[in-house]
């Protein structure tokens, strides 16, 4: 399993639709393995393909404590949605950010497995709020989308001052340096 790398906010290629997969074969298997390695090691509880640049309709999520119980949606879709709920959300995409998004308080997803079997399921809770995010990533969106226009500029600029300082620390001297 590898480590993929994932995205950060305003990288425009967040913003690419995700296409629907039809080859349900062993690559698609290495990639969800690959994407729950990522999750886990960011670690987050949700990851959707297209923030490790990969433009196919694949979703992780894994919202148990003990980061046991991977949830894998291929071609996900949201067929029923009721209620409504504010959550503060965050994103391995936008690195600490946090604010609260109002999504669909209940939903049922119609999705694929890894080998190609539709099924559906009721989410609430977290676990909707999570699926509905992840869906949204494989939309072109992320949760700053949904965040008023001054709030979004503001972490577009706390982002890119981030990276800057990131990109400007000097490298560490190592023991192993040739």
């Amino acid at each position: 399993m590898a480590i993929l790398t994932i995205l950060e906010f305003p990288d425009e290629r967040l913003r690419k639709k995700a296409l629907p997969v039809d080859v349900f074969d062993e690559s698609l298997t290495r990639l969800v393995e690959d994407m729950l390695a990522t999750m886990y090691a960011a670690p987050g509880i949700g990851l959707a393909a297209t923030q490790v640049n990969v433009q196919q309709q694949v979703i992780v999520i894994d919202i148990s404590e003990e980061k046991n119980s991977p949830l894998i949606l291929i071609n996900p879709e949201i067929v029923a949605r009721t209620g409504q709920e504010e959550m503060e959300e965050g994103c391995l995409s936008v690195p600490g950010v946090y604010e609260k998004v109002q999504r669909a308080e209940r939903i049922r997803v119609r999705t694929s497995d890894v080998s190609g079997s539709i099924t559906e399921f009721d989410a609430d809770g977290l676990l909707a709020v999570c699926i509905q995010h992840e869906i949204d990533h494989l939309e072109g969106r992320l949760f700053v989308d949904r965040l008023s226009p001054l709030k979004r500029q503001l972490v577009r600029k706390r982002i890119r001052k981030e990276q800057r300082q990131r990109a400007t620390k000097p490298l560490a001297a190592t023991s192993a340096s040739l």
